[in-house]
């Protein structure tokens, strides 16, 4: 799974450049063509969703309404894709581009459990 990070921009509801959005569609299109894609989605900021947190162990969740303000733990989409090995997918990863456009984008690439 790709996670494509949260930015200044994605939290503020800018979206991403057209460019970006132009590469990102193509990019999604070779991993759909090379048939990997599994699932691909944008998400809305912070401020349309909630956090639930687990304080204490065994305890009550606590919820919070967005906006979040740790911009940087926070997800603006993913990228789900099945390949054969950490190879494969480090070397997709590294074909995607920038999320948004404004040179903040991170991709995060998390294994998915095996069950």
């Amino acid at each position: 799974m790709l996670i494509m990070r949260a930015t200044r921009h994605s939290e503020a509801g800018i979206p991403p450049r057209a460019e970006s959005i132009e590469a990102m569609n193509a990019y999604h299109a070779e991993l759909e063509k090379a048939g990997v894609l599994l699932a691909a989605e944008r998400l809305l900021p912070s401020s349309n969703g909630i956090r639930i947190a687990y304080p204490n162990a065994g305890g009550s969740p606590a919820f919070a309404s967005g906006p979040i303000d740790q911009v940087n733990e926070l997800a603006a989409g993913y990228t789900v894709i099945d390949v054969t090995s950490e190879e494969e997918a480090l070397a997709w990863a590294k074909r995607a581009p920038d999320p948004n456009g404004y040179g903040e984008g991170v991709i995060d690439l998390h294994r998915m459990l095996d069950e």
